[in-house]
C-alpha cells in the first residue's frame, strides 16, 4: 500500500464480538489503543512520515506547516529519541539536553464523502503524543475537542473534529512536538533538570509514542469516556457518560447490557433515559440493574458488555461499546476487602519503559504466571489495551500519576491536569483498584514543611474519594504520608523497605507492624499532625527486594534469589500486613533486578514464586 493510501476498517464492538471465541484475549483484537469502541470506520495513519528536528525553533517562524522539505523519514508510532538515532545512523536512542523540537508530516488521500445528511463528521485522534503537540491539516491549525490549540501531556489520547470542507483530494497532516527537561511537568522516571539519567532515572521516551487515526463520528454523540461504579449487593451499576452535542435538543440515552461471552445476544438489562441537551459537553450519570449479576475477581474475571446509544429526535443513533465488571474494593481496619472478602495483595512493580504493546502483553501474562494478583504500574503511561487485558485475565492494577520532579505551584497544576486526563480514560476497568498521587515525594519534596503541598494532596485525595469511590487512593507512596488532625489522608499506609539482610528485614517488619513511624523507611512514614497507628488502616510494603540491583544488594544467582524471595515473603505473611509489591518485573536500563525477560516474557525464577497461596474468597456470591 502506498503511504498516501488509507484503508477503512470496521472496529465496532458488535463486529469484533461475532468473530472472537470465548476466553480469547480480546485486547489483541483491538487495533487501536483505546478501551471504548465505536461501530464505525477508521483510517490508521501509522507508518512512514517525513521528519526533521528543529532545535533552533525555526519551524513556527518559517511556517513549515504551510510547506517544507523534510530531509528525513520516521516510523510513527515511535519516539523522537529513536528517530534522532536513525537520522544519525546510530543504533541506540539518542539523548538530548534541555529541549527537543521535532516536526512530522505525511500525506493521505481524501476519505469517501460522508453521506449522512450532516449527521456524521470526521475525527482525528492521537493515542498519545507530546509533551506539547500542535497539529495542522493542510496548513490550518487544529483546535482539539477540549478547546486548545496546543495539547499538553504525553500519556493519554486527544482528538480533533475535522470539518469535511477542509479536506482536499490529497491532504497533508503536520505535527510539531516539543519537550524539555522541565522538572515541573509530569515525567515519571524520565530524566529532568533535577534528576539526571543513571541509577533509577531513565532516558526520555517522548514524541509520537502511540498510533494516530482518522475515523467517522457522529456530530451528536457519546464520547469514549465512560465511568463505571458498581454496587454489588444490589446488582446495580452506575454509568457516567459524556455527551458531545452540536445540535441542542431532546435526546434518548439507550443502554443495553449483555453477557460478554456466549451465544445469547439478548440483553440482560436495558433502559432508556430522556435527556434535554444543550450544545457542548455534559456528564450524565445513569443507573441500571443487572439481574443475578456475577461479580468480577481475579479467580473469575467475569465481564459484561455494554452498548450505549445517543438517539436524536429523528431516530438517528450514535453508539459506543465496551466492557465492565462488578466489583467492590474497600480498606477496613488492617485489611483490604475485594467484594466484601479479605484479600492479600501479591504484587509486583512494573515499569514498562520503552516496551512495545506486544511486549507488555507478554509481561502481563508472565506476571500472572509468577503468582501475582496485582501489578503496580509505576508512574508511567501504558497502552490502554493493557488495562483491558488485565480485566480479561483477572489481574488487579495499581496505577500512578507520572510525577513532576519539583514541588511548585505550577508543578501541582500540571500534576492535577495529568491526573484528570488519566482518570477520564481509566474508569471502566474493574482491574484498576488503587491510585497513587505521588511516589516517594517526587514532585512533592517539601511535603513535610510546606502546608500548601500537603493541602493540595489532601484536596486531591478528598476529590478522588468523592468522585471516584471505586478506587482506593494513596497520597504519597512509600513514606511521608499526610496526617491531618490525626487522620491519615491515604486509604493505605505504605512503606518502601529495602534490605538484602533477612535479620534486618524481620526487624523492619516488626517495627512497621508495631506502629513505629520513624527509622523504618528512608523518611518518616507520616508527616503533618501527630498520627498514632493502632491498626486502623491496612499496611502494604509497596516496594521491597530489588535483588540484583547494585543499590539494593541481594543475590545475583537466580536460584539463590528465588530462595531469598521465598524467605522474605514468608516473613511478610507471618504479620498483620495487607499486601506487598516485589520490585520488580523486568530489567530496565541500569536497574538489573527483573524476574522476567523484557522481550520474550520468559521467567528467570520458578512460576508461582510470588503467590501466597491463599483463597481470598472474593468471588463468592454476596
Amino acid at each position: 500500500m502506498e503511504e498516501s493510501e488509507i484503508t477503512n476498517k470496521s472496529i465496532g464492538s458488535t463486529e469484533i464480538d461475532s468473530f472472537v471465541e470465548p476466553n480469547v484475549d480480546r485486547s489483541s483484537q483491538n487495533a487501536l489503543p483505546r478501551t471504548v469502541l465505536r461501530p464505525n470506520t477508521y483510517s490508521l495513519l501509522d507508518g512512514e512520515w517525513k521528519f526533521q528536528l528543529d532545535q533552533e525553533d525555526r519551524g513556527l517562524l518559517e511556517g513549515w506547516y504551510l510547506g517544507h522539505k523534510y530531509p528525513h523519514t520516521a516510523h510513527w508510532p515511535g519516539s523522537v529519541e529513536e528517530h534522532m538515532a536513525k537520522t544519525r545512523g546510530e543504533v541506540q536512542a539518542a539523548p538530548w539536553q534541555d529541549k527537543i523540537i521535532a516536526w512530522y508530516e505525511r500525506e493521505f488521500t481524501r476519505p469517501e464523502k460522508i453521506e449522512s445528511n450532516g449527521k456524521t463528521m470526521y475525527q482525528l485522534t492521537f493515542g498519545a503524543c507530546g509533551y506539547e503537540t500542535r497539529v495542522w491539516l493542510n496548513g490550518r491549525l487544529l483546535t482539539d475537542i477540549e478547546g486548545g490549540d496546543v495539547h499538553y501531556g504525553e500519556y493519554t489520547s486527544f482528538s480533533f473534529e475535522i470539518n469535511e470542507e477542509h479536506l482536499l483530494p490529497v491532504n497533508w497532516l503536520t505535527v510539531r512536538i516539543s519537550h524539555s527537561m522541565d522538572a515541573e511537568v509530569p515525567r515519571g522516571k524520565q530524566e529532568s533538570h533535577v534528576y539526571k539519567r543513571g541509577g533509577i532515572w531513565y532516558q526520555t521516551f517522548s514524541g509520537a509514542v502511540r498510533s494516530v487515526w482518522l475515523e467517522t463520528i457522529e456530530r451528536n454523540r457519546l464520547r469514549s469516556r465512560v465511568g463505571v461504579f458498581s454496587l454489588i449487593e444490589d446488582s446495580l451499576v452506575r454509568f457516567g457518560f459524556t455527551t458531545r452535542i452540536h445540535d441542542p435538543g431532546q435526546y434518548t440515552l439507550r443502554l443495553h447490557v449483555y453477557e460478554r461471552e456466549g451465544e445469547n445476544n439478548q440483553p440482560l438489562a436495558s433502559s432508556d433515559f430522556q435527556l434535554r441537551l444543550e450544545a457542548g459537553q455534559k456528564q450524565q450519570h445513569v443507573v441500571i440493574q443487572i439481574p443475578n449479576a456475577q461479580i468480577w475477581c481475579p479467580e473469575n474475571p467475569h465481564l459484561y458488555r455494554f452498548e450505549a446509544q445517543l438517539i436524536d429526535h429523528s431516530g438517528y443513533a450514535a453508539e459506543i461499546g465496551g466492557h465492565f465488571g462488578l466489583r467492590k474494593i474497600e480498606a477496613r481496619g488492617r485489611h483490604i476487602y475485594l467484594n466484601n472478602s479479605e484479600i492479600y495483595i501479591d504484587g509486583i512493580l512494573y515499569q514498562p519503559g520503552t516496551a512495545t504493546y506486544e511486549e507488555m502483553r507478554r509481561h502481563m501474562y508472565a506476571m500472572k504466571e509468577l503468582g501475582c494478583n496485582l501489578v503496580r504500574v509505576h508512574i508511567a503511561g501504558i497502552d490502554p489495551r493493557i488495562y483491558n487485558l488485565a480485566d480479561e485475565i483477572g489481574m488487579l492494577l495499581w496505577v500512578e500519576v507520572p510525577s513532576p520532579h519539583t514541588s511548585t505551584k505550577r508543578s501541582r497544576e500540571n500534576h492535577w491536569k495529568e491526573l484528570l486526563r488519566m482518570l477520564a480514560l481509566i474508569e471502566t476497568n474493574p482491574a484498576v483498584i488503587i491510585w497513587s498521587l505521588y511516589n516517594e515525594d517526587w514532585g512533592a519534596q517539601d511535603i513535610a514543611t510546606n502546608p500548601e503541598t500537603r493541602q493540595y494532596i489532601m484536596d486531591t485525595f478528598h476529590y478522588m474519594k468523592i468522585k471516584y469511590p471505586q478506587f482506593l487512593v494513596v497520597d504519597n507512596d512509600g513514606w511521608q504520608h499526610i496526617s491531618y488532625e490525626g487522620k491519615l489522608k491515604s486509604d493505605i499506609l505504605t512503606s518502601h523497605l529495602y534490605t538484602p539482610d533477612l535479620p534486618r528485614w524481620i526487624e523492619l517488619l516488626d517495627q512497621l507492624t508495631a506502629g513505629q513511624m520513624e527509622g523504618v523507611a528512608a523518611f518518616p512514614l507520616v508527616v503533618g499532625d501527630q498520627y498514632f497507628f493502632r491498626g486502623q488502616v491496612p499496611l502494604i510494603v509497596s516496594e521491597w527486594g530489588g535483588f540484583g540491583f547494585s543499590d539494593y544488594g541481594g543475590p545475583n544467582d537466580l536460584n539463590e534469589r528465588a530462595e531469598r524471595i521465598k524467605q522474605f515473603k514468608q516473613e511478610l505473611r507471618k504479620r498483620p500486613i495487607a499486601g506487598d509489591v516485589y520490585t520488580q518485573a523486568t530489567n530496565i536500563e541500569d536497574e538489573r533486578n527483573g524476574l522476567i525477560d523484557p522481550h520474550t516474557g520468559a521467567l528467570s525464577v520458578p512460576a508461582g514464586l510470588l503467590n501466597s497461596g491463599q483463597d481470598d474468597g472474593s468471588c463468592r456470591s454476596n
